[in-house]
């Protein structure tokens, strides 16, 4: 049906639409989309090295599992590791695996990513994030293709094709040399962009239709209809966390929506009034009054003077660490402050240790 004559929007059952293992899809709905799905399966029979660029919630880790399902390695193994997850002395261990008395803890040997992934695929996300020292004996793996485990002094041969990915600009980093101008030739052999949510309209009620089938299944919920408003504000909205922050929005949609229709107010988008001009004059009535934000701000005005600079703080901070998905280097980095600085205000309000 017409949102912009006024209809709603009914959505298929959930039942015909296939439904992968995670809640997230890779749907390619918009031409441009299908010109770079086209460009995975034309590489992906191939062993050649990959590089996704993409801000955080594009669907990286999702386009690596694609090219992996199509390649000739898709019985293989497929193993995801997030490089900015470990710390500089885990992340060696992590990769390369260790033998036992290499290190005080060590008292059994371990294999690592790079011999789990052996026969299939390795998809190191975040690559910008690994150490210099740890960059170094990467490239070498893969120029001799075998690894060495810490403590050992034997090579162990290994079959890996590999996926790279960042949300950061690598090209600057090896500038400011933060990076090796050698490794990042090494993986740039096919380089593949996605576009953020917002240059990929033709994408975003595929996606939608897809979440809402996901989560309907899931919570038991009755069928739901798309109110034309609450289509306009999704095309209207930026999607900073992308493919991410959409499902987030649709599944918590679902769980407030005390109705069948999905009203814009249920999406609790953090700058909804950025697509308000486009809403009828009902609906925008509708977001003042039951806006949360307004609720939000009302309880922190209503405090003392002294405690309102802290519990912005600690409001703003929790929320951009669950929004990284607990990534203290992705919540740094939206914040605009340091990893230390950020972990200093994790420990004083209590959330790690």
């Amino acid at each position: 049906m017409n949102p912009v004559n006024g209809k709603l929007i009914t959505f298929p059952d959930p039942q015909r639409i296939s439904l992968s293992i995670r809640a997230s899809a890779l749907i390619f709905s918009d031409p441009e989309s299908q010109k770079l799905l086209d460009l995975l399966d034309r590489i992906a029979p191939s062993n050649a090295t990959a590089y996704i660029r993409g801000d955080t919630g594009t669907g990286k880790e999702l386009v690596a599992r694609h090219i992996h399902a199509q390649s000739s390695r898709s019985d293989g193994p497929f193993a995801a590791i997030n490089c900015g997850a470990f710390s500089e002395t885990l992340v060696e261990s992590e990769l390369f695996g260790y033998e036992r008395g290499a290190f005080t803890g060590a008292v059994t040997s371990k294999i690592g990513w790079f011999e789990s992934a052996n026969g299939g695929t390795l998809f190191l996300d975040e690559i910008g994030d690994l150490p210099l020292s740890t960059q170094v004996k990467l490239l070498r793996v893969l120029q001799e293709r075998e690894i060495v485990r810490i403590g050992s002094r034997k090579a162990t041969p290994i079959d890996v094709r590999l996926i790279a990915a960042t949300n950061v600009n690598l090209e600057e980093a090896v500038r400011a040399g933060r990076f090796r101008e050698d490794l990042y030739y090494r993986i740039n052999v096919v380089p593949i962009q996605l576009a953020p949510l917002r240059e990929r309209q033709g994408d975003i009620l595929p996606l939608v239709e897809h979440f809402i089938a996901v989560y309907r299944d899931r919570l038991h919920t009755a069928e739901p209809t798309l109110h034309p408003d609450t289509l306009r504000l999704l095309h209207a909205y930026p999607w900073p966390g992308n493919i991410r922050e959409l499902e987030n929005t649709i599944h918590r949609a679902l769980l407030v929506c005390d109705g069948n229709v999905l009203l814009p107010v249920h999406l609790n988008l953090p700058h909804i009034q950025s697509g308000a001009s486009e809403l009828s004059a009902e609906t925008r009535q509708f977001i003042a009054d039951n806006c949360p934000l307004e609720k939000v701000f009302a309880q922190l005005f209503a405090k003392e003077t002294e405690e309102l600079h802290d519990s912005v703080m600690r409001k703003l901070i929790i929320q951009a660490y669950e929004h990284s998905n607990q990534n203290q280097v992705q919540a740094a980095k939206l914040l605009g402050i340091s990893r230390n600085v950020l972990r200093t205000q994790l420990k004083n309000f209590g959330i790690i240790e």
